[in-house]
């Protein structure tokens, strides 16, 4: 009879026990919206770190990756997530400059020479921005760059005196500016008919980088590519702060860890994605040259130029940016 009874009582806990746990243990699920399709090598490396996610917190946090505009267009990314319509997001960090002016350094040009450049740059900026992002209700989760760009031409270049007059594709104000400062004509043409202004010959040069280049089959016109790495624009990838609060320590801890290692991984891509690029230029006949000294120095001269006025635009906080940035390179 004892024994029963206590039968039917351990019944009767791990019954309700049973309607407790399901929820305690129910796996939250994020979703993350990027503008980048699924073959893009920021993408892959979201699928990878959502995968690490999942693992490490044992099901526990799941990441759904929604690629391709197909739960929100790139540019309205970052407000769904502060506004709370998905947890996650990805963004391009100079389209979110007009809300958070100091994302812009990255888009300076002429003022990082390296992927190690570009990384000291974001060591010193990301505290700024993660300032920045948690006085709009998120948090910053990584950033990874592109491939950085490069310069096309027509004819060999020994300097910036020998682009003047030639028809140097614009495709927003900062690569309009560019042009003129280096006496070339601005031509704008967007990345959607960039292939055909090349098959036309309507463009004598151009500041892409070499995954662009063979995109939109740089070879058809394009006859030299200089490594100038004009500028790295990253990928930031952000969270909603709520979304963030909710979730157990324990995985915060397995995201912030995974993070960490997608961030490593998609730089280390973003240097080899570059580098086969390259190759697929040298292969179809571009000579890839090296930057004379005074292409060299006239082009640190127009960083020198832009730097100043992103200073004057954006105030005071750009110092803390450029002035320890400037000391360390």
């Amino acid at each position: 009879m004892d024994r029963a009874r206590i039968s039917r009582r351990d019944f009767a806990l791990l019954a309700c026990g049973a309607g407790v746990l399901p929820a305690a243990r129910a796996a939250v699920v994020w979703r993350l919206a990027t503008g980048y399709p699924a073959e893009n090598f920021h993408t892959a490396n979201l699928l990878a770190m959502a995968k690490d996610v999942e693992a490490a917190t044992g099901g526990q946090l799941r990441i759904e990756i929604h690629p391709a505009n197909t739960l929100f267009a790139l540019n309205a990314i970052r407000a769904a997530v502060q506004e709370g319509k998905v947890e996650a997001g990805e963004a391009i960090m100079s389209s979110l400059a007009a809300d958070v002016p100091l994302a812009g350094a990255d888009s300076v040009p002429f003022i990082t020479r390296s992927y190690a450049d570009a990384q000291m740059l974001w060591r010193i900026q990301r505290p700024l921005i993660e300032q920045a992002f948690a006085q709009r209700g998120m948090r910053v989760l990584c950033a990874v760059a592109w491939p950085p760009q490069g310069l096309y031409s027509t004819r060999p270049l020994g300097g910036v005196g020998d682009l003047r007059g030639m028809r140097m594709r614009a495709y927003n104000d900062t690569t309009a500016r560019i042009a003129t400062l280096m006496g070339a004509v601005p031509v704008d043409v967007p990345a959607t008919g960039l292939d055909k202004a090349l098959a036309e010959g309507r463009i004598d040069c151009m500041l892409t980088s070499a995954v662009t280049g063979v995109e939109s089959h740089a070879w058809q016109s394009m006859r030299y590519f200089y490594e100038i790495n004009a500028w790295f624009p990253k990928n930031l990838v952000f969270v909603n702060g709520k979304a963030w609060d909710a979730l157990a320590q324990s995985s915060r801890n397995s995201l912030a860890a995974a993070c960490a290692v997608a961030e490593a991984r998609g730089w280390a891509r973003s240097a080899e994605v570059a580098a086969r690029s390259t190759d697929e230029l040298r292969r179809n006949g571009i000579k890839v040259e090296p930057v004379s000294f005074l292409l060299g120095r006239d082009l640190q001269r127009l960083g020198e130029n832009f730097s100043l006025n992103w200073v004057k635009q954006v105030g005071v906080a750009a110092n803390d940016i450029f002035i320890p940035y400037f000391e360390k390179r």
